[in-house]
C-alpha cells in the first residue's frame, strides 16, 4: 500500500484497512406458480456458481425419470429425493447458456424447466435462487401459506423502503448528494485537507470539508481493476465507547466499474460529536461490498467548531 499526504493535519486521519467483517448473504426464495395451459413456456431458474439451488415441490419426485441434458462439467450430479431437487452449477454460467431440466413427479406429471443465470446490470455480480416452491394446485393449503408468505415479505421490504426514505429526507443527506457528484461549490462546505491513497489498482482521494457546525467527506475512488468496486456500507461511532453516531452518506452510483470514477460522500452534524457534555472525535468506517473495511477515518471536533 502506498500513500501520498498531500496536507499534513493532526484533524485527519485515513489508512486503508485490512479488517474483514463477515455477512451472510441474504437468501433468495422464489414461488413458481405452474399454468395449466399447454403453450405455457417452460419456466427459467436461475442459478450461480458454488450456490445450491433447492427446488420444492407438492408431490415427491420420480429420481428415475428426473434427468438434466448436458451437466457434465457444470453441474454435481442431480440430488433428487422426497419432494426435492437440488441444482448446484460447478462455476458460473452466463446468462446466454440454457440447460434444459425436466422434472417428473410420481404419477408421472412432467415439468421442464430451463436452468440459466441472470447478471446484475449495473455490478455484473449474479443472483441466484436458493430456494424455489413449485405449485401446481393454487388453492393447496400449501400454496395459499407461500403465497401470504411471500405477500408479507414484499409487503415488509416497501414498509422498510419507505422507512429509509422518510429517514434519509434529511438537509444533510441533500447535502452530500450535492457532494457526491462533485458539487461542493453548491454547499456551505469549503475545502480544508485531501490525502490521496492507493491500494492495489485502486485509488482513493480523500477531500475533508468544513463547513459551518458541519463536516464532510468525500471519497474520490477510481478502480482499474477488473472487477466493480461497491460500497456495502458506512460506520460512525465515537473512538472511545463505540457509540454509534448518526450521518448521512450518499454515492453517485451503485457500483464503480473498471475503467471509471465514482464519489461516495458523508455528511456529520456537529451534534454527533458530543457525548454528554464532552465532545469526542469519531471513527469513519467505510466497508467493500465483500465485508472488506477498506478506509478508516479519524474526525476531529475541531473540525465543526464556528
Amino acid at each position: 500500500m502506498r500513500v501520498f499526504p498531500l496536507y499534513r493535519s493532526a484533524l485527519l486521519a485515513v489508512l486503508v484497512s485490512s479488517v474483514v467483517m463477515a455477512k451472510d448473504r441474504d437468501v433468495v426464495e422464489r414461488i413458481i406458480n405452474l399454468s395449466e395451459h399447454p403453450a405455457e413456456a417452460a419456466n427459467k431458474l436461475y442459478v450461480a456458481g458454488r450456490v445450491a439451488t433447492v427446488l420444492r415441490f407438492e408431490k415427491e419426485v420420480d429420481p428415475e425419470q428426473t434427468r438434466m441434458l448436458g451437466w457434465e462439467g457444470w453441474f454435481e450430479p442431480l440430488l433428487v429425493g422426497g419432494k426435492k431437487v437440488v441444482l448446484e452449477p460447478l462455476r458460473d454460467i452466463e446468462p446466454g447458456d440454457r440447460f434444459m431440466l425436466l422434472v417428473t413427479l410420481k404419477g408421472g406429471t412432467e415439468l421442464p424447466f430451463v436452468i440459466t443465470s441472470e447478471e446484475q446490470p449495473l455490478d455484473g455480480r449474479r443472483e441466484a435462487d436458493q430456494q424455489v416452491s413449485v405449485f401446481r394446485n393454487l388453492e393447496s393449503a400449501s400454496a395459499v401459506q407461500a403465497s401470504l408468505y411471500e405477500s408479507l415479505k414484499r409487503e415488509r421490504e416497501l414498509r422498510e423502503k419507505v422507512e429509509r426514505y422518510e429517514q434519509e429526507d434529511s438537509v444533510d443527506h441533500a447535502l452530500a448528494a450535492l457532494l457526491a457528484k462533485d458539487a461542493p461549490h453548491q454547499t456551505p462546505f469549503r475545502p480544508w485537507r485531501k490525502w490521496l491513497l492507493q491500494e492495489g489498482d485502486v485509488e482513493f482521494v480523500v477531500h475533508l470539508l468544513k463547513g459551518k457546525g458541519k463536516a464532510a467527506v468525500v471519497f474520490k475512488i477510481t478502480n482499474r481493476e477488473d472487477q466493480p468496486w461497491k460500497m456495502k456500507m458506512a460506520r460512525l461511532y465515537t473512538v472511545s465507547g463505540w457509540k454509534d453516531k448518526p450521518f448521512a452518506v450518499r454515492t453517485d452510483r451503485e457500483a464503480i466499474t473498471s475503467g471509471t470514477t465514482g464519489y461516495v460522500a458523508v455528511v456529520v452534524d456537529k451534534g454527533a460529536f458530543q457525548d454528554g457534555s464532552t465532545a469526542k472525535n469519531l471513527l469513519l468506517e467505510i466497508y467493500r461490498d465483500d465485508g472488506y473495511r477498506q478506509l478508516f477515518v479519524v474526525l476531529d471536533p475541531a473540525l465543526v467548531r464556528d
